[in-house]
Parts: C-alpha cells; sequence; structure tokens
C-alpha cells in the first residue's frame, strides 16, 4: 500500500526510514519532508496544517495509510479530518491528541485517576498566578498550556525569576496563545527518562527506553529545546521501574482516557522523572518524540506498518514489540544561536558516508536544497547523528566519531550527550 508521512522533521526521516523497510509499503510520500527524507520518499509541498490539502491528495493517490508525525496537526485535528474522509490513518484523534496538547487537561486527568506527578495548580489570569508565586516553594516550574514547540517550560530558582517567568509567557505571549493558560508545578528531582508507547485505545505496549537531552547548552545549561541528542535504551529504567510504571502510570493511562471518552490509537511518549519516591510523570506526548524516534526505531525489530495497523485495528494484543539487543545514540547537529537566532542556507558536506556505513544514520531536521540543488542548512536542528553500538558507551563513541563526517558553517551540538552512562 502507498503511505503518507506528514511532518518535516528528524522524527518524520526515521519513521520514513522504519517505512520503508516494510514490506508492505508501497510508495511513499512526505509532506512537506525535507532533503534527507527525499531519499527515501516523494516529498510532496504541503503543509502538515493545510488539512483540506492533505485529504485531497491522500483521496487522489489513493493512499493505504497516513502517518501524522508532528503534534500540530494531530492537536488541530488532522486525523479526524483524514478519517471522515475514508482514509486509514495512524494517531490519535483530536479528543485524545489533547492529551499532549493541554498541560492542563493532562495533569487534572492523572489527578482524578491517581497517576503519579508533581503537585500543581493551573491558572488563566496572570494576576492570580503572581500571588501564588509569594507562597510557593523554590525553584519552581512554569508551564505554558499549549504547544510550544519543547521550549513553552520554564524552570525558576526565584521569586524573580518566576514573576518574570508569568509575564513573559502569560502577558508578552511569548509562546502565542499557547500561554493563555498555564501550569505551576512543583519542582522535581531525579533522572528523566523517556519511554515510547504503541496504543489502540485499550492495550498499550511498551517501547525501549531512552534519554534526551533538552537544554541548549553542555552540562544541561541554556534554554529549553526540541531536544539536542539522546541514547537508548537508558541504564537507569530498571526491571523494578518498568514494573510500577506498567502498573500505575502506562495501562493506568490507557484506561483513564478510555473512561473519559477519548480512546488513544496512536503513540504516547511518557515523559517521567525517577524521584526518590518513586517514578513521576513529567509530560505526555501524543507522537513519537524528536529525537527519541531516532534512537528507538533504528533498534526495533518489527515491521513497523504491522505494528501500527494493529493499532488502528483494535489488536495489539497480537504483537510482540522487539529490539536489538544493543544501543544507539543521537547527537543533534544544531545552528549556532539555537534556539533563539541563528543563520540558515550554509552548504552541508561529508553525508556521502552514513550510505557505506552500517549502523549509523544522518536523520535530517532543518535541511533542504537551493536553487542550485545544493544541500544546506534550513533551520534551528540541522541533522540527527545517530550510532549503533554493542552498548551505550560504544553507541556514544561511534556517534560522536560520525558528527566529525559532517560539516557546515555555524555547526553547534552539545559534547556532553550521554556523559552520564560514562559514569557507571
Amino acid at each position: 500500500m502507498d503511505i503518507l508521512i506528514v511532518g518535516s522533521g528528524g522524527r518524520e526521516h526515521a519513521i520514513a526510514q522504519s517505512v520503508a523497510k516494510s514490506a508492505r509499503a508501497g510508495k511513499i510520500y512526505c509532506a512537506p519532508g525535507n532533503a534527507g527524507i527525499s531519499r527515501v520518499a516523494e516529498c510532496v509541498p504541503i503543509g502538515a496544517m493545510e488539512f483540506e490539502k492533505l485529504v485531497s491528495f491522500a483521496k487522489e493517490k489513493k493512499i493505504g495509510l497516513v502517518i501524522v508525525g508532528m503534534d500540530d496537526p494531530l492537536v488541530g485535528g488532522l486525523v479526524d479530518e483524514l478519517e471522515a474522509a475514508g482514509i486509514r490513518t495512524f494517531g490519535p484523534r483530536k479528543n485524545a491528541a489533547i492529551l499532549e496538547g493541554s498541560k492542563a487537561f493532562s495533569k487534572d486527568l492523572m489527578k482524578k485517576y491517581h497517576i503519579p506527578t508533581a503537585a500543581y495548580e493551573t491558572f488563566d489570569d496572570a494576576e492570580e498566578a503572581l500571588r501564588y508565586l509569594e507562597t510557593a516553594d523554590y525553584p519552581i516550574v512554569l508551564k505554558a498550556d499549549g504547544l510550544a514547540l519543547g521550549k513553552g517550560v520554564l524552570i525558576c530558582s526565584t521569586p524573580e525569576e518566576a514573576q518574570d517567568g508569568v509575564r513573559t509567557i502569560m502577558e508578552d505571549k511569548k509562546f502565542g496563545d499557547a500561554g493563555n493558560r498555564m501550569v505551576i508545578e512543583e519542582f522535581m528531582t531525579g533522572r528523566e527518562v523517556s519511554v515510547l508507547s504503541f496504543v489502540d485505545g485499550r492495550t498499550i505496549q511498551i517501547m525501549s527506553s531512552a534519554q534526551d537531552h533538552k537544554r541548549a547548552g553542555d552540562n544541561d545549561t541554556g534554554l529549553n529545546t526540541g531536544g539536542m541528542g539522546t541514547f537508548s535504551p537508558s541504564p537507569f529504567y530498571t526491571e523494578e521501574i518498568d514494573d510500577y510504571c506498567r502498573k500505575y502510570i502506562y495501562q493506568a493511562t490507557v484506561d483513564a482516557m478510555a473512561q473519559e471518552g477519548r480512546p488513544f490509537q496512536g503513540v504516547i511518549f511518557f515523559g517521567l522523572m525517577l524521584t526518590e519516591k518513586g517514578p513521576k510523570v513529567l509530560e505526555y506526548n501524543a507522537r513519537f518524540g524528536d529525537p527519541e524516534a531516532q534512537v528507538v526505531l533504528p533498534r526495533m525489530k518489527n515491521d513497523i506498518l504491522e505494528v501500527m495497523e494493529a493499532c488502528i485495528d483494535g489488536r495489539l494484543d497480537e504483537i510482540k514489540l522487539e529490539f536489538e539487543d544493543n544501543a544507539a545514540v543521537c547527537v543533534v547537529l544544531a545552528s549556532e544561536g539555537y534556539p533563539l537566532h541563528y543563520e540558515k542556507g550554509f552548504a552541508i558536506t561529508g553525508l556521502e558516508r552514513f550510505e557505506k556505513e552500517e549502523g549509523y544514520y544522518c536523520f535530517h531536521a532543518g535541511t533542504k536544497f537551493d536553487e542550485n540543488g545544493t544541500l544546506v542548512t534550513n533551520g534551528g536542528r540541522v541533522l540527527g547523528i545517530t550510532a549503533k553500538g554493542a552498548d551505550l558507551k560504544k553507541a556514544r563513541e561511534n556517534a560522536y566519531s560520525a558528527t566529525e563526517w559532517v560539516q557546515f558553517g555555524n555547526k553547534y551540538m552539545r559534547r556532553d550527550i550521554g556523559n552520564t552512562i560514562m559514569e557507571l
């Protein structure tokens, strides 16, 4: 069957590569895609939020399955539009994608169904939020309610920082309408772990764990980003933690959404904090994480289309997820200045080696071909350089070696991705 993938980043490139390995895949399209995705799919110039055009294209090309990779179209209801047109689609409907689309909704859901998470309060009014901060404990976390490209979270160490944060989110609208409502929650300490899962509305199957690095600078300094690198599996995600999460978090979330009349079909991303009092949910995403997908999917043995169709058909219990007994590390090559101001349009060289070396991947995020057909940078996060290894230390060594193969102007990366695993 022919496939349409919606999105344009490293996550969608990783999905496209997995789809291309499936015996069930016919022609693959991606809207809008990027320069790297164009090597495995035909990119079509339709934006991820152009729902009418996407539906028309899928009908015209008789697409057998649409895979929606990005958060904005999921939260906006693209799956509903495609399904209404009779097009099979992988991803949650609008009423389920709210799990990511509204932090206030997800926090209220966890509170109602006793799913472990940080204590919190929700505010629609900036003055009320400021009054609350007068008696709060610090550090404290401020979160814009809506989607903010992974950047709408501020960790504030002092009352002054927190007051500035409220004004930034709710009054200055730095994150747009995402800041119309805000969640203020307690600051949790511990190791962060990301766990991706496939869900069919009632059954949940857990993928391999991962750990992301969100801050722009080494040693977790600087602003939050969409992710500067990741590794999989997390050595801190033990069997004991897995057992606890399966019992009190994973299935509980799926059951809660069903109970609310919002059955979830697609991918739930669990952002966890491993606290002294046990694992707690930091956040939910309603799709594959990026760059988590770039280390988890290359290790998955299953045919991704078989798993996705089982999610759509409600028979995920028939699938056994299997992952390679190895590890993977992804280092993001970004444009100097990301996530604030950065230049684009620099020529990228050195990618041909990835075609020759097994176990090495170059996932494109912000790239394009210029008018001369030259591959150039076209975003803050440019490439995700992923490598496998027998263990995490070897995978890390391989990934950093591969970053040296690639050259472009204003190239920037964190040098400490996976440093915590070096301590083990």
